[in-house]
């Protein structure tokens, strides 16, 4: 009997031992971060997608740097906090470098992820970003395409010409037509006429214009959506069909062109004018994961697709932000003037030609400061494009669970006042220290102060020649004129999404061309 009830003190002691190490155990488990109701967040989400953000922020100053978002069966943390950004995208980079699963509208888009910015992180993502950046992004491929950098900066100086001085010009519409002349170049190898550019940038615009228009039919199953909105969905596919219509003639002349210069054994580039395009990469590419097949030429027109947009519209977008700075502040283009014309102003004295070149652009530490400060201030996306969990992960404290879709509040880490003194006043003299001596990384490797770009494995391959891009043509507009505000209007810095975070009320200047020692007609602005 006394052994009987020896054996239940021993097992009562031992049950109350493993209960207690089992409450000790739970309760260093991390958790998800905090986050509202499924009602809220449906509340919030369904007047209108651009309403995330506000939402978004004012959760994160109630709940901290991560809040967790579900709706049905869908679990998505955002992170606000640049140390948490960097555990996630640098330290954890390849748990947190997959995409999740395409929605119904993406997956037609992206071709059922085969493109670089939707393919899951494997051998066909490797194979199409490798590509990317070995034959257009290299250097020395980078540099091939100076000419049209030139060409696309006469044509950008002619439009605001001719715009002239006796009326306000609404820039964006130049922006984003250059910027379509150039990336189109460099995608299909042709400088095309006026006509035909106007027509891709028509086509190209009104898919992207009408983004948040078609993110309804992701919300709900597809086989409701295309019963009940069954009108918005043939509007996407006919705006995916006339994509098409104008970009595969283009992508077969390039096939047939490869083809006959094959047949006659000459050169990919034999200094008579040709140059390697984008398209020309993709004609020949084996997808690892596939039997080796090649691209079909859908997935070839989103390829193209996604190399037009990720360039022009994120550019233009930047580039409007910035002008619009130095316009709203005068004293720091005057300081960018002044640069500039200690730079290259006694080239011109001796007859050479009055503009920045692409070499000159290294010897000009606070144009880098003005681009920078821009993409700080600015940043043309506010989040990234979503990551997926391969595995559990803990950041912060916090639980990342396998499946969870993560995203990052881009702008809100870019104007942190832990961070950044005064952070919503435009100052590039906050990176003059840093582009002087190359230190300031906007990779993120090894502190992420800002990431317009993202960070880690999926950041942009094409970061360094969007600041390029940025860098050239500020001083090339800076430099060809005086920029003002409209007499009685104040530059409006308020935002508006479309499919880039754009000015609500976009930028209207006086132009006024510079005079050149040559031209004593041109005329500065009072």
């Amino acid at each position: 009997m006394e052994d009987y009830w020896f054996l239940i003190l021993v097992s009562l002691s031992v049950a109350a031992l493993l209960k207690s190490l089992i409450s000790v155990f739970a309760a260093r488990k991390p958790s998800l971060p905090p986050g509202p109701s499924v009602v809220s967040i449906i509340g919030n989400l369904t007047k209108s997608f651009s309403d995330l953000e506000p939402f978004l922020r004012s959760l994160h100053a109630k709940h901290g740097p991560a809040v967790t978002l579900r709706l049905g069966n869908r679990l998505a943390i955002f992170i606000a906090d640049r140390t948490l950004a960097h555990q996630a995208l640098i330290q954890n980079g390849a748990v947190l470098a997959d995409r999740p699963p395409a929605q119904p509208v993406s997956r037609i888009t992206g071709s059922n992820q085969h493109n670089i910015n939707t393919a899951f992180y494997g051998p066909t993502w490797r194979l199409l970003r490798r590509n990317l950046i070995s034959e257009i992004l290299h250097p020395s491929r980078v540099k091939s395409y100076s000419h049209a950098r030139e060409w696309t900066l006469r044509i950008l100086r002619t439009r605001l010409h001719e715009s002239g001085s006796a009326q306000p010009v609404r820039v964006m519409e130049h922006f984003q037509y250059a910027m379509f002349c150039l990336l189109v170049f460099m995608c299909f190898g042709d400088k095309l006429g006026e006509n035909q550019i106007s027509e891709i940038e028509r086509v190209e615009r009104q898919m992207l214009l009408n983004v948040q228009r078609f993110q309804v039919l992701n919300i709900f199953p597809s086989f409701l959506t295309r019963i009940l909105l069954r009108q918005r969905w043939s509007e996407f596919l006919r705006l995916r069909r006339r994509q098409e219509e104008v970009l595969l003639p283009l992508i077969r002349a390039r096939k047939s062109l490869k083809e006959g210069r094959a047949g006659s054994k000459i050169k990919e580039e034999d200094g008579a004018g040709h140059v390697l395009a984008y398209a020309d990469t993709l004609l020949d590419l084996e997808l690892p994961e596939e039997g080796k097949r090649n691209l079909t030429e859908t997935e070839m027109v989103t390829l193209c697709n996604e190399f037009l947009n990720a360039g022009t519209d994120t550019t233009a977008t930047a580039l409007q932000w910035i002008m619009a700075n130095l316009v709203k502040h005068p004293e720091v283009q005057h300081k960018l003037l002044d640069e500039i014309k200690s730079l290259i102003g006694d080239r011109e004295r001796t007859g050479e030609e009055g503009e920045v070149k692409e070499e000159d652009l290294i010897k000009l530490p606070y144009l880098k400061a003005v681009v920078l400060e821009g993409l700080r201030l600015h940043p043309p996306g506010h989040f990234v494009l979503p990551h997926a969990a391969t595995e559990d992960v803990e950041l912060g404290g916090y639980l990342v669970p396998k499946g969870a879709v993560v995203n990052f509040m881009v702008a809100e880490m870019g104007r942190d006042p832990g961070v950044w003194e005064d952070p919503m006043r435009f100052d590039p003299e906050r990176f003059v220290g840093e582009t002087e001596t190359s230190s300031f990384d906007v990779t993120g490797s090894k502190e992420i102060k800002m990431m317009p770009f993202g960070a880690g494995r999926r950041m942009c391959p094409g970061f360094g020649l969007a600041l390029l891009h940025l860098e050239y043509f500020v001083a090339n507009l800076v430099w060809s004129f005086e920029w003002k505000a409209v007499e009685g209007e104040e530059v409006d810095l308020s935002e508006k999404l479309e499919f880039t975070v754009v000015m609500k009320n976009p930028l209207q200047v006086q132009l006024y061309p510079r005079p050149s020692p040559t031209d004593s007609t041109s005329t500065h602005g009072p």
